[in-house]
């Protein structure tokens, strides 16, 4: 109780008022920065701070006059939704210079303003640091010239500056993601998705290019999401003859049965000679009937000898060589375009409140930062420090220095290649290491879009690693019956688009049927399970776990994935399935306030899924831009019902005429969506009228969003390699025998790491009754929700960014 108290006051404490805060975009714009925006302006107002904002980035600080206009709560409303940036950006030479930086500290000083939230990327980020540094400098200036007065300098003294990276290349050292990498990759496997389902029909070679300038995220991560069979980017150029090795790869998959091939090039990339790849170098053959080839070129890539790859170049190649029919498209500012996903609307929205905190805090002593993503907590890491790593990637790029551009693009990059890189090469069946070791996949509960790419990614890498590899249809009632049939390498090609589950899934529990489910592992050998699914998969390896005191079969390694919509899972911050429910429900959400524009007044009751867990609703609630959230987790009275209606009845007597109320399906089981919906129709009667919308299984379909391809893609991986080192550590007398707790675990993301935890741990943790984690780190985010929609509530700050050193990895010494 304690601990809380002081963290209220902490934040009562961070009062805005008396300060002004400037923010701006600057820089090529990107999905998400209008809710980075929207969050700072109610952030700052909603700490008594003045908020502006400044139209046209630098070149509108220069300009003065109304491109700095004061900010109103309702002036960011329904931008949330919007791509781009409403308050414009533009590249402005001179602001390059001291006589424009001079003008535009005169423009700030006459509003007051000495706290700037800069939006952009490195470049746009250094010059707001040299700003910064000279910023006592050009108030001297000012002084002297008789532009400001003495006492005006002196308030003004001091200049705060907080950076968030938006940048649909995600080439900014220090962060995870960038505002809009996910947004442009959503836009990316559209085109894909679309161009597989069109191609079916015809014998042709797709040749795509995507952005990135000299980074190459946007094409690793999109060759992850689509299952790529080739991927070439700046980071890592081919070797010399990487032709006929890729014309022999995509031989090799097709005579597999693999009706499709895959290759994604950076738009400039280059080979190690410093020779451009474009599209015209792909060799290939028809020999096997596969009718579709894919070959998606990053802007950026090089060869080995530093020369760009370009998409003409491959384009030709095919065609002079080949003779096939070839397409090229280039797909350039459609990726910068769209609404931004739920995804870019969650980050930007935690990093503008993180930033608000941060100018709020910070002192003359306090170095610039920027808001960063590690993991999944907020972390602000001194900015200079961040441009000079991102400045090191390009210098190491330029010295061939490839293993350390890798190293320093950071954690989340080096994972991405790693995990490519495994499931990219498989050796022909001879080179294979055969291990003997029997590995078996099911899915369990509800189906989960990702599920697919999840298992496909087990599937290979268990190959690779030398393990027969065996599918389990329906779930364990499949288990039980003898589902059983092995799986191979072509038999997954195609998987990471597919929605829903492949295999089939059941939630049948093992503990009725224990003794037919040994019987199978005896029959078919299996040495290792991966389950992959929700709550019932967790409960499905503490049974099994458990049993192995009466049932020796089921002491072999057995991991669980966590993988439902409704991110009940305990261990785990993030469920594979859960984007893409999300990304669902805030497009429902768009779509429905559109259709209220032009009409009167009216509040949207929308009733998610999620069992008793409220992440979807509350989350949702969030990227969508709910005035009010009902979860289970905060109980709620008829009073709290009344104080909403009368909350959005004032809200409707502003210029704001649409209003959003989200329900989880199960967070009272009086106050129903059919009453809620009737109490707030009664209540805004001459006010407001009300829709109500059950969104039910649509949120569980569709095609997986491209986190969620990856993320099960990624933790798949990291799943079998650690079933292959049990399987080691536990073979002994021609047997695999594994009985302690290390052996039963959960692979989950914990704040800003990966980790196998054994389920008997987890089960304290746990809220059987109700299907949920006892601990829910997301119900920190659900006062940022109620803050931005105009409610006063107490803010936990204590786990709210720290200023951090920047880990510089040092490359590996060469053997």
């Amino acid at each position: 109780m304690a601990k809380r108290q002081d963290t209220k006051k902490l934040f009562e404490n961070l009062s805005g008022a008396g300060k002004s805060i400037g923010v701006l975009t600057s820089g090529g714009d990107a999905q998400g920065m209008n809710a980075a925006v929207r969050a700072v302006v109610r952030m700052g107002i909603y700490v008594g701070a003045k908020v502006y904002f400044i139209h046209e980035g630098y070149q509108g600080m220069v300009d003065g006059g109304d491109n700095i206009e004061e900010a109103s709560w309702e002036s960011v409303s329904s931008m949330l939704q919007v791509g781009g940036t409403v308050i414009g950006s533009a590249r402005c030479k001179e602001f390059r210079s001291h006589e424009g930086r001079l003008k535009a500290a005169h423009h700030l000083v006459q509003r007051g303003i000495t706290n700037l939230c800069v939006i952009g990327g490195d470049g746009s980020l250094t010059g707001a640091n040299l700003f910064r540094e000279e910023w006592t400098g050009l108030l001297e200036e000012l002084v002297q010239q008789s532009l400001i007065e003495k006492e005006a300098a002196q308030n003004n003294s001091e200049l705060h500056i907080v950076g968030m990276v938006g940048s649909i290349d995600n080439d900014f050292c220090g962060t995870d993601m960038t505002i809009g990498t996910d947004s442009a990759l959503h836009r990316i496997i559209e085109v894909v998705d679309a161009i597989m389902t069109t191609a079916q029909s015809h014998q042709r070679t797709f040749v795509l290019e995507v952005m990135g300038r000299h980074c190459g995220y946007l094409a690793l991560v999109s060759a992850l999401a689509c299952g790529a069979d080739w991927v070439l980017i700046p980071e890592m150029p081919p070797e010399d003859g990487w032709e006929e090795r890729m014309c022999q790869k995509l031989s090799e998959n097709r005579s597999r049965g693999s009706r499709l091939n895959i290759i994604i090039v950076a738009e400039g990339a280059i080979d190690r000679q410093g020779k451009a790849i474009t599209v015209d170098n792909v060799k290939d053959n028809r020999a096997d009937r596969k009718r579709l080839n894919i070959i998606i070129v990053a802007e950026g890539a090089i060869d080995c000898h530093n020369k760009p790859i370009t998409t003409n170049h491959i384009k030709e190649l095919v065609v002079s060589s080949l003779g096939f029919d070839t397409r090229v498209t280039i797909l350039g500012h459609v990726q910068r375009g769209g609404t931004p996903s739920a995804f870019d609307r969650i980050l930007a929205s935690r990093m503008g409140v993180e930033a608000v905190l941060a100018l709020l805090e910070a002192s003359d002593s306090t170095p610039a930062c920027v808001v960063s993503l590690c993991g999944n907590q907020a972390v602000r890491l001194p900015l200079m420090e961040c441009v000079q790593m991102t400045q090191d990637v390009q210098k190491a790029m330029d010295e061939k220095n490839f293993e350390e551009a890798v190293r320093l693009r950071g954690r989340s990059f080096e994972n991405n290649l790693n995990t490519y890189k495994l499931l990219s090469y498989h050796k022909a069946d001879s080179e294979l290491r055969n291990s003997s070791f029997n590995v078996a996949v099911l899915n369990v509960g509800a189906p989960a879009a990702g599920m697919n790419a999840a298992v496909r990614s087990a599937v290979r890498v268990g190959i690779t690693e030398g393990h027969k590899m065996f599918a389990v249809n329906d779930g364990f009632e499949g288990f039980y019956k003898g589902q059983i049939k092995e799986i191979k390498w072509g038999d997954v090609a195609g998987w990471t688009g597919q929605g829903g589950s492949i295999l089939g899934t059941k939630r049948t529990l093992p503990a009725k049927h224990l003794d037919k489910i040994a019987e199978q592992i005896r029959i078919h050998n299996i040495n290792a399970l991966l389950v992959i699914g929700g709550f019932e998969a967790f409960e499905c390896l503490l049974q099994l776990y458990e049993a192995r005191t009466s049932h020796e079969d089921f002491c072999i390694p057995m991991c669980m994935l966590p993988a439902t919509i409704s991110n009940n899972v305990p261990g785990t911050d993030l469920s594979i399935g859960a984007d893409t429910s999300l990304n669902a429900i805030v497009e429902t959400c768009d779509r429905i306030k559109q259709s209220a524009s032009g009409t009167k007044r009216r509040v949207f009751i929308i009733e998610t899924m999620g069992g008793y867990c409220g992440y979807l609703a509350s989350v949702g609630g969030l990227a969508a831009g709910a005035d009010t959230v009902y979860i289970y987790e905060e109980p709620f009275d008829i009073r709290d019902l009344q104080s909403n209606v009368e909350h959005l009845t004032e809200k409707m007597k502003t210029g704001i005429q649409r209003g959003l109320v989200l329900r989880n399906e199960n967070s009272n089981e009086n106050f129903t969506t059919d009453f809620i919906n009737q109490l707030y129709s009664e209540e805004g009667k001459g006010v407001f009228d009300c829709r109500k919308n059950v969104l039910g299984h649509m949120q569980q379909g569709g095609a997986p969003s491209p986190f969620d391809r990856n993320f099960g893609t990624k933790i798949a991986a990291k799943a079998i390699q650690w079933i292959s080192r049990k399987l080691k550590e536990s073979y002994k007398d021609g047997k695999v025998f594994a009985n302690t707790e290390d052996t039963a675990c959960l692979l989950g993301m914990r704040r800003r790491t990966m980790a196998f935890q054994p389920v008997v741990h987890l089960k304290d943790e746990t809220d059987f009754a109700h299907r949920i984690p006892k601990e829910q780190w997301w119900l920190k985010l659900h006062p940022l929700m109620k803050i931005l929609a105009k409610y006063k509530t107490s803010y936990d700050v204590s786990d709210s960014g720290q200023m951090e050193p920047v880990t510089r990895v040092r490359p590996k010494k060469a053997d």
